[in-house]
């Protein structure tokens, strides 16, 4: 396994080891090795709904008075 060093501010290096103490992570790569999992589904949930989205066929035009008149009902629901 690479070894990789990182430079964080005192306020991050806290959070972290913060993290790490709870027993949410066994160590700091733990922690790290989460992130970039997480920040990999990130990227491809987003990579799926542009897909999807491209996909969907051409867009329809907004009317934005009827797009307003549903948010105002949905807030006295």
């Amino acid at each position: 396994m690479a070894t990789m060093n990182i430079s964080l501010p005192d306020q991050m290096k806290s959070w972290v080891e913060e993290c790490v103490q709870s027993g949410r992570y066994a160590n700091v790569s733990d922690y790290m090795r989460d992130l970039i999992r997480n920040d990999h589904m990130k990227l491809e949930q987003l990579r799926l709904a542009l897909l999807e989205g491209e996909n969907s066929g051409p867009s329809t035009s907004l009317d934005i008075d009827a797009f307003i008149a549903n948010k105002k009902k949905s807030l006295y629901l």
